[in-house]
């Protein structure tokens, strides 16, 4: 006998209730996970709709009372059943509760209250208003006698303005809409959180590259054949164009599109082209949004208001019922990866969506991820190039300076000799210029500099870091302590901080510059609402002359004045304990370089580095992708690791350390039981490499295999196992070929 679990509500606080029903016999093979069924319901077994979320043998109620699915909901299309059946694949294939995969996928639905706008409407005639008015004034009634007056001028007033700028209150309206004076009409609008500036944008002829793309992907779609399409484009090679282009052909096809960037920090561009180009059917979806913004923007979608939606991982849940395509630009970006259960990759999972509901998905980036690039020359995806910049520039020419040789030369600056000499060459001729701070896998830290102690934060296993007004801070945790005067261990009086963070750096460019005009884009100057656009837009009106951050200012931003980049530190992420070191050095670098020259002015770039020789290095100042790719694979290949490979890290977390210890070794027996017969290879348990954060203890096993299959079953086996184990405070998540090793 088989059983299936049904959701009744699709609504995120009700989806932890599910109900189980008894499936027919001549239903069983053909319900599946994610179908809307017809259900008896409630004591007078009304029928009513739900959705099935899974399916088993074991009855968990008394089968004798457990009542039977009436029948599948044919031809189903308001688009539930597709989360539904999405959901059940992150969850089979990143590991997660079915509960937690539907409530990643499945539109914010909480009670919103809607967007209600009030009119006040004369419904007396001017001679009986004029008589109240002498009514009101004889009464001294005086805020009725300013309402009056307005009704007397005007037939309709908003009802925000006679409560704001009239100082009305609402006990005098409604007296008045008794005495029949007006009456209230109200309307519902959506929340819309677009706030740009209207203007057309004029299209842009293609180049033959260009338009090749756009007509095969929009001929293969209409042929059935939706694939999916890799764009590999130099910066400024006009890759925006190209999805501009395909978004208009799916629109005209009546078709909806799904745009995918990988930051907050980028909407702002983007949304910018797409409104010029569309107008108000383009919306976004990020977590700037408050709830009701969220909430409109999922309606909006779902009643057909809007064609575009635009925003991080999260907008590829945006339920629309005629989605054609999905694009996914900057695709190499490790933002596309979730760090929360289910740890889902935007990637695969915009692959599955496409699959349920026939869209086409086109991946684009200057320097695409190693996995993305091996699929390609697979086959399976397709490969375009765009090798031309379009931008009216050139690549940019890229010097390398050795830092080494900086020292050596009595150069003790952040700023190396050649940055100082092009930067003030920019200055004088009124160009911008932006200054990249690669602290990828960096923090700053509080130490004495007479007996060597790092001070660390008491809840994890990491150094403090320091921060304006003497304060340290632990970054995973939050702690905050006073920064000591006196070093703690051997109360010295040399306790320092070791600073390397973009405050610094505009500090020391005022020093050598104080001429110039800066502009800083990083965490602390982002916390806000509209940051992001108020930074970049200043830059982009050429309010400062100098643009100083870290990451987010070298992804995807185009800025024609901008003719010098400066790569500080670039070697930073290289010693970061992880095998992606060599790819993500290379692509930040890759990405920074590109922001130069994307006018018709000349661009330069220099790269600092004490490590010149590297191939990430190297392959980034040359702009060359593909010899990077064959040093990068065939690492990959001798190391066993993704895309040659599949990895997958079972984390263990624990407030008790070594009932974690105990947990992860006995899940490590388990498993190796298994992996003689089945090709994987087993690494651990071990400590993760930050051993404790926020007073948890956390454990990792890394399983390797070629077959991607046989993780999914080892995974599948510990999950039944934990159902059933004894776990007290213990937490086990899985991370399919992890962004970043825990």
């Amino acid at each position: 006998m088989q059983y299936a679990d049904v959701i009744v509500n699709i609504v995120c606080e009700e989806l932890d209730r599910c109900f189980q029903y008894r499936v027919p016999e001549h239903l069983e093979g053909e319900l599946k996970v994610g179908m809307g069924v017809m259900i008896p319901f409630g004591k007078s077994d009304r029928l009513i709709k739900g959705y099935c979320v899974a399916l088993g043998e074991e009855c968990k109620f008394d089968p004798a009372k457990t009542k039977e699915i009436a029948k599948i909901v044919q031809n189903d299309s308001d688009g539930d059943g597709r989360s539904v059946a999405l959901a059940a694949w992150i969850r089979e294939n990143y590991g997660s509760t079915m509960i937690q995969a539907l409530k990643t996928v499945l539109p914010m639905r909480k009670s919103v209250k809607q967007l209600e706008h009030q009119v006040l409407v004369r419904t007396a005639t001017k001679e009986e208003l004029i008589a109240m008015l002498g009514e009101s004034q004889r009464k001294h009634q005086v805020a009725k006698a300013r309402l009056l007056e307005a009704l007397i001028e005007e037939e309709r007033i908003p009802k925000e303005w006679v409560t704001g700028k009239l100082s009305v209150a609402s006990a005098t309206i409604h007296s008045l809409e008794r005495a029949g004076a007006l009456k209230i009409q109200s309307t519902n609008s959506f929340r819309d959180p677009v706030k740009v500036q209207a203007g057309e944008e004029r299209k842009k002829t293609l180049s033959e590259d260009q338009e090749r793309i756009v007509r095969q992907v929009l001929a293969e779609y209409d042929e059935g054949t939706k694939g999916t399409y890799l764009i590999h484009g130099i910066t400024g090679s006009g890759k925006t164009e190209v999805y501009l282009r395909l978004v208009e052909g799916m629109v005209a096809r009546g078709k909806q599109a799904i745009v995918l960037i990988p930051e907050i920090a980028l909407t702002y561009q983007t949304l910018l082209r797409f409104y010029r180009r569309f107008g108000n059917r383009v919306s976004v979806m990020n977590s700037t949004l408050s709830a009701g913004e969220k909430y409109d923007q999922c309606q909006r979608a779902k009643a057909g208001e809007i064609d575009v939606i635009i925003g991080p991982r999260s907008a590829l849940f945006t339920p629309f019922p005629n989605l054609g395509l999905i694009i996914m630009d900057e695709e190499h970006e490790s933002s596309y990866k979730s760090e929360g259960t289910p740890k889902y990759h935007a990637r695969e999972t915009a692959e599955k969506l496409a699959e349920l509901t026939g869209a086409s998905l086109v991946l684009g980036s200057a320097t695409p991820s190693v996995e993305a690039y091996y699929r390609a020359k697979e086959g399976k995806y397709t490969l375009f190039e765009l090798k031309d910049r379009l931008t009216g520039g050139s690549l940019p020419q890229v010097e390398v300076v050795d830092l080494r040789e900086e020292l050596r030369a009595g150069n003790r600056s952040i700023f190396s000799r050649k940055l100082q000499e092009l930067l003030a060459d920019r200055l004088s001729k009124g160009e911008q210029s932006m200054l990249f701070l690669n602290r990828r896998g960096y923090a700053g830290f509080v130490s004495c500099r007479s007996c060597g102690l790092v001070i660390k934060c008491p809840h994890c296993d990491v150094s403090l870091s320091e921060h304006g007004g003497k304060r340290m801070i632990c970054h995973y945790c939050g702690y905050t302590a006073p920064k000591p005067t006196l070093c703690p261990s051997c109360g010295s009086k040399y306790v320092l901080g070791f600073k390397a963070g973009t405050e610094q750096i505009e500090e020391k460019l005022k020093e050598l510059f104080p001429q110039a005009r800066t502009l800083r884009m990083d965490r602390d100057t982002t916390g806000t609402k509209d940051s992001y656009e108020k930074i970049l837009s200043a830059f982009a009106n050429q309010e400062a002359d100098v643009l100083i951050g870290t990451q987010m200012i070298v992804k995807g931003h185009d800025f024609p004045n901008v003719t010098l980049v400066g790569v500080l530190a670039a070697d930073l992420s290289l010693g970061v304990n992880d095998y992606r070191a060599g790819e993500r050095t290379f692509q930040l670098l890759t990405q920074a370089v590109g922001r130069a020259g994307r006018g018709d002015k000349p661009g330069f770039a220099v790269i600092q580095t004490y490590q010149p020789e590297h191939y990430a290095v190297v392959q980034a100042a040359a702009q060359d992708y593909e010899s990077f790719y064959q040093e990068e694979i065939l690492y990959r290949e001798l190391g066993g690791y993704p895309p040659a490979c599949h990895l997958l890290a079972v984390q263990v977390f624990s407030q008790d350390e070594k009932a974690g210890e105990r947990l992860a070794a006995t899940l490590a027996e388990r498993v190796k039981a298994r992996i003689s017969e089945r090709g994987t290879t087993l690494l651990g348990p071990s400590p993760a490499t930050i051993g404790r954060i926020n007073d948890v203890y956390r454990r990792v096993i890394y399983l390797k295999s070629k077959d991607y299959a046989k993780l999914v079953a080892l995974k599948d086996e510990l999950e039944q196992f934990l159902a059933t184990a004894q776990i007290n405070r213990e937490n086990v998540q899985f991370d399919f070929d992890p962004m970043n090793f825990l």
